[in-house]
């Protein structure tokens, strides 16, 4: 947990230009102390503490109003209590922690298919692909914190930026209860004034390191050469602490596969009848579990279906392959005809592709006779992505092969 009390506290308005804020950081604030606080309503507003009541314990979570006497997590309970003898002090339930964690994890899933937990209380969401269907961070991030709150009660601060470590930063100085866009153009303002603290991997020993060769700010260590901090600091840490003080992080939002099964799913933020758009929406979600199965080194051999309709009503339909596959034509292609299964729909609100019956990877047998020449390819092309970033190439020709196609079942209405 952070030890902000939220006096820093920085949000950006609607207005700010988010087309450079590719990566969202959701950070649920004191999500502990907030959770707790679901099942006592009476005592929101008032510093609360968790952990056991006991001197020898220490601080689990703190309400914000709990951090202003300088309570924080990790704290020994007895100095706690000394800096704020009026706290309220409540045992931890980490099985209601746990179950909400998942819930939040699940909307950031219908979000988009790239999604990096870092905890049980924040992850990155990569929005970069989402601009058409779902508008950019200044429409993505508002809507996801109130669905958070209204289907969990609990409150995110959202920063969104075109890096990690800043997106990161920027949720920081949003809480409690707010966002921070930081387009490209304003990174350095923003960022420069900031505490060394500020830099990713900075901790106290770091920071009086820094302090004494004059660096208070990451400004002065950006203004230091390169050079000189290695010397100081040593190649590697050097290295880290210029390109950071500089805000280069090419570091990409990463998924951590799930052991069983690899699913993304997708909340369109208007309900979708034409066949051809969720045609692409399932190529992208595929898309996305493809490069998960390859990462992981694993193929899967059940594709299954997810829709959910204007109306919340859901289906799921699977198809069991002959063989497993990690190949995302193979999926793509696969849910395609699921989707082509059904008929006539009505508006779509959510569209999920999941991979499921997981095996080790193997060679591919014959079953599709260009499946290992789409292999290779789509291998390739998670190199140039590694290297030069998402969208530096895509299989938009396989989606306009596919549209010309006769048997692509009928088309939805308008």
């Amino acid at each position: 947990m952070s030890k902000q009390d939220g006096s820093n506290r920085l949000v950006s308005g609607p207005e700010v230009d988010d087309a450079t804020a590719t990566i969202l950081h959701v950070d649920l604030d004191a999500f502990f102390a907030s959770a707790s606080l679901l099942a006592r309503p009476d005592l929101v507003g008032l510093p609360v503490v968790i952990g056991h009541d006991s001197s020898r314990s220490v601080v689990t979570a703190a309400t914000y109003e709990a951090r202003k006497y300088g309570v924080h997590s990790a704290m020994p309970m007895a100095r706690a209590l000394r800096l704020c003898p009026t706290a309220v002090i409540l045992e931890p339930d980490f099985q209601l922690y746990s179950r909400l964690s998942k819930q939040v994890m699940a909307l950031l899933d219908d979000v988009s298919p790239d999604v990096e937990r870092l905890g049980v209380d924040e992850a990155f969401v990569g929005i970069a692909g989402l601009r058409r269907l779902s508008g950019g961070a200044n429409r993505i991030g508002p809507a996801l914190r109130a669905r958070i709150r209204a289907e969990t009660g609990l409150v995110a601060s959202i920063g969104a930026a075109g890096t990690k470590y800043v997106a990161k930063l920027a949720s920081s100085r949003a809480k409690p209860d707010g966002m921070l866009v930081v387009p490209d153009d304003e990174v350095l303002a923003f960022l420069h004034p900031q505490p060394v603290a500020a830099l990713w991997g900075v901790g106290p020993a770091q920071q009086e390191r820094l302090a004494r060769y004059g660096l208070h700010t990451v400004g002065e260590v950006a203004g230091t050469p390169l050079e000189r901090l290695q010397s100081w600091f040593g190649e590697a840490t050097g290295r880290h602490l210029h390109e950071l003080s500089w805000a280069r992080d090419p570091r990409e939002v990463h998924e951590r596969p799930h052991e069983k099964t690899f699913g993304h799913n997708h909340t369109f933020f208007r309900d979708v009848s034409d066949r051809t758009e969720l045609q692409s929406e399932i190529l992208r979600l595929a898309t996305g579990v493809g490069r998960r199965l390859r990462d992981a080194g694993v193929q899967a051999r059940t594709v299954t279906l997810t829709v959910r309709f204007h109306d919340f009503r859901t289906i799921t339909r699977s198809k069991t392959l002959p063989e497993a596959t990690d190949v995302t034509r193979v999926m793509v292609e696969t849910a395609w005809g699921l989707l082509d299964a059904l008929g006539e729909i009505p508006p779509v609100r959510l569209l999920g592709v999941r991979a499921s019956s997981v095996q080790g990877a193997a060679d591919h047998g014959l079953l599709w006779d260009d499946t290992a020449t789409w292999g290779s390819a789509e291998r390739a092309m998670d190199a140039v992505h590694d290297r030069f970033g998402a969208a530096a190439v895509a299989p938009a020709s396989m989606l306009r092969r596919e549209r010309k196609r006769d048997d692509t079942g009928p088309s939805g209405g308008d």
